[in-house]
């Protein structure tokens, strides 16, 4: 049955079939596409297509804003969403997850186009954000977020929004001391010329002294503000009694602030106050390049992120009163709707429940539940309106004890053996016990150089290269997988991912598309006009498999006579005179469900004929075996999936050990599944994409969290990697072990750098111009090296 390839939408770009909507001699896919446009054009804001070719996304044509948003003119709400409201000025942030291109940034950017009230928006592309600033007294709230909605640029507005409305301040610390330091560098490297370039003829001693003085003023600042992290560390280290690459590196900066403060003041020499600061000014750099991360994407989330604003409850005259979930208590009446979250368990009252509990236990298959059924906390509505009467809180509701056994799940990073700590520990003991047996040798052969070598060899083993090595190297790395889309929490992630020897898969979201199904359609038999007749019946129909069909075919949608959905079966349809049966095999022939299908067949009678059945499927993510097929030679792989079983033998081909592979997976026991790995001995990354996956995903070693839209709703992770990149997973660990690697020879390098100023130093030949040149050339030598290797490395493994 060949598809029918039409015209594309001159709004979103989709295939139109072979009879598009036209409007203003335009083609359009589907009604909401049309509308959109035809709000554009009555504005006079059709530069939005100008911008960006086919720019728009196809509008949910299946769902109706109706009073979906009535809960905004609830004046608790409004009054925690909106950022400043008076003298009818009101403004408010949204996130929009939809902003994808140019022309939704001017699109947004000219609201006021659509609506005068409207005075002022500005779009952050890279957090998806819009700011509103409006009249009040012209347009409300509600009315604001409707306009956007009708444009189809829906906000995304949940319990955590509203709670978290002040916004984290990005620390700026970091700047102000890198900005101190290297003002102060620069001045006391330009003071320092006339001392370099007269090597052993000195400048006349007024100026000399006077540029000595201009230098300790300037490095003050440096010593008691920019480097101040460093002290800090190092007494809590050694409280801790830890010793980590921080010590050595205040040990380095104390000795040479005093030993330089000392000539100085002394008339020895002009101390070393250049090193100095070159010292702090490469460190701090090295701080601020591992501190830069992903702001606009969040790793930790709770329940509050997937939990709505408000919920419609029930007064004593049925009638519907939006109120703040935190309101919401034991007893009262509420009503879902289609594609709404139930937020408390519920005993189901009234109505038609096919509960997706896909995001909470894995299960793609809609559940069937009776009146006087429970209804569990996290899953979605799929059909019309349900009545519910609220048995547990929200806080104590199924899915918010999913998030708290996450929570007590949370990995103790402070006990996480890193390679730094290791070698800071034994490099701090080598370096004291060094430099006591060199002053211990001066001071029994040549007195008056006994000090000069004990401090000279602090000074010049001060680890500044070592320092560098991990935040560029892990910087290096969170920036290459970043530009190929996988996004790390933090950079001793890249540490933990390199060490791992097990994986293991949730199924549904993970190894298989969202929303993507693979239809076969050999077994079914259809004329032109029944595939019209097929694709207007389940348009009206909101099961994932209707959806699904709906979306293959591209047909006219055309109106139906009559509509029936028979719950957990089908549908019923008249259409232009014609009986049509579509679902299940009970629906169109009385026979029970077959064996080994699991829904994933859709059978079509027409006027009492059977014309066969769609058979579909889950797709898999593209790669998929070329992915598993490179895995599976150095990784033990396995499977947790909460879905059933029918996709068994499709997955046993591609993994090897078919006793790894396992269904019904509740989020309990994929959390125990992780530990008894880890029990084991193993060391474990963990992929899935659900709420179901949540304590599992914090358990593991290493959590990675895939996602079609970085920006949507992810459970808390260690990493996001965007579902299109899956096919490179296997790169991203095999360049993780890559920076290990860079990670060693870099220390090799460093410590040469060592070895040759520890020569000098344990001799009492430490002068300042030495001094001078040989730090920075050593942590520039280690930065080249690590950035050009690391750039050069990702080329090689394509992540580029």
């Amino acid at each position: 049955m060949a598809k029918y390839k039409g015209p594309a939408c001159y709004h979103c770009g989709e295939d139109c079939g072979s009879n598009p909507i036209m409007y203003d001699e335009k083609p359009f896919c589907c009604t909401g596409c049309s509308a959109v446009y035809q709000i554009l054009s009555e504005n006079e804001a059709c530069e939005y297509y100008n911008i960006e070719k086919t720019p728009g996304i196809r509008p949910d044509i299946q769902t109706e804003i109706g009073n979906k948003y009535a809960y905004l003119d609830n004046e608790e709400i409004k009054k925690e969403m909106l950022d400043f409201s008076d003298g009818g000025i009101s403004k408010v942030k949204f996130f929009v997850p939809s902003i994808h291109c140019s022309s939704c940034i001017w699109l947004l950017e000219n609201l006021h186009r659509l609506n005068k009230a409207v005075i002022n928006s500005t779009v952050n592309f890279i957090k998806k954000e819009v700011r509103i600033t409006f009249r009040d007294t012209d347009l409300s709230l509600r009315q604001l977020v409707e306009l956007m909605v009708s444009v189809n640029y829906v906000p995304h507005i949940t319990l955590d929004d509203l709670q978290n409305k002040t916004e984290k301040k990005a620390d700026k610390s970091i700047y102000y001391k890198l900005g101190v330091a290297g003002f102060c560098f620069g001045n006391i490297m330009l003071l320092s010329f006339p001392e370099y370039l007269n090597f052993n003829e000195h400048l006349e001693d007024k100026y000399r002294t006077t540029f000595a003085w201009l230098n300790f003023t300037l490095v003050l600042p440096v010593v008691f503000y920019a480097s101040t992290g460093y002290f800090v560390s190092a007494f809590k280290s050694l409280r801790k009694k830890v010793i980590n690459i921080d010590l050595p590196i205040s040990l380095g900066i104390i000795v040479l602030f005093v030993r330089s403060t000392y000539e100085l003041i002394e008339g020895i020499d002009v101390g070393y106050f250049d090193s100095l600061a070159g010292l702090i000014f490469f460190l701090l750099i090295g701080k601020w390049y591992q501190s830069k991360t992903y702001q606009a994407l969040s790793f930790e989330r709770n329940y509050k992120s997937y939990f709505p604003v408000a919920v419609s409850t029930l007064d004593e005259n049925d009638e519907e009163v939006a109120i703040p979930l935190k309101q919401l208590k034991v007893g009262q009446r509420i009503r879902i709707r289609n594609q709404e979250l139930i937020p408390a368990d519920a005993i189901l009252l009234k109505g038609q429940a096919n509960i997706d509990y896909s995001f909470v236990s894995g299960e793609s298959t809609p559940v069937l539940k009776k009146e006087k059924e429970l209804i569990y906390a996290g899953g979605r509505q799929i059909g019309s309106a349900i009545d519910l009467i609220v048995e547990k809180e929200v806080t104590q509701s199924y899915l918010t004890e999913l998030w708290n056994q996450d929570i007590q799940s949370e990995k103790d990073e402070s006990k996480l053996n890193t390679l730094v700590n290791n070698v800071s520990h034994y490099f701090t003991i080598v370096v004291i016990l060094t430099s006591v047996i060199s002053g211990a040798y001066w001071l029994i052969f040549k007195p008056e150089n006994a000090m000069n070598a004990f401090t000279s060899v602090l000074i010049i083993a001060c680890p500044c290269a070592l320092a560098l090595t991990l935040p560029f190297a892990f910087g290096s790395a969170i920036r290459i997988f970043g530009r190929a889309g996988f996004y790390l929490k933090k950079t001793d992630i890249v540490e933990r991912l390199s060490k791992i020897d097990t994986i293991v898969f949730d199924k549904t979201g993970t190894l298989t598309q969202n929303e993507v199904f693979e239809i076969d359609t050999s077994n079914i038999d259809l004329k032109e006009e029944e595939l019209v007749w097929i694709k207007s019946a389940v348009h009206h129909s909101t099961h994932p498999l209707s959806i699904a069909v709906y979306k293959y075919l591209k047909q006219q949608v055309i109106p139906v006579d009559h509509y029936e959905e028979v719950p957990s079966a089908g549908i019923k349809v008249r259409i232009q005179g014609h009986d049509l049966l579509i679902g299940s095999k009970q629906l169109t022939d009385g026979i029970e469900k077959l064996d080994g299908t699991y829904s994933s067949r859709v059978f079509v009678k027409i006027d009492g004929e059977s014309k066969g059945y769609f058979n579909i499927r889950n797709a898999y993510r593209p790669g998929i075996e070329n992915v598993i097929g490179h895995l599976k030679k150095d990784f033990d792989l396995h499977i947790l999936s909460g879905d059933n079983a029918s996709e068994k033998e499709v997955l046993s081909k591609l993994f090897p050990a078919a006793d790894q592979i396992h269904f019904d997976q509740t989020p309990k026991s994929k959390l125990e599944y992780i530990r008894k790995l880890q029990a084991e001995g193993k060391r474990v990354m963990m992929m899935g994409d659900g709420l179901n996956d949540a304590g599992a995903l914090s358990e593991s070693d290493v959590g990675i969290s895939i996602a079609d839209n970085i920006y949507h709703f992810s459970p808390a992770c260690d990493a996001i990697l965007e579902s299109q990149k899956f096919a490179s997973l296997e790169r991203f660990i095999r360049y993780s072990k890559s920076s290990m690697n860079i990670i060693k020879m870099s220390f090799v390098i460093s410590f040469l750098y060592n070895i040759v100023g520890l020569t000098f130093a344990v001799q009492a030949f430490l002068t300042p111009i030495f001094s001078a040149i040989l730090m920075p050339v050593s942590s520039v030598t280690v930065v080249a090296f690590i950035t050009l290797t690391s750039a050069t490395i990702a080329k090689r493994k394509k992540l580029k």
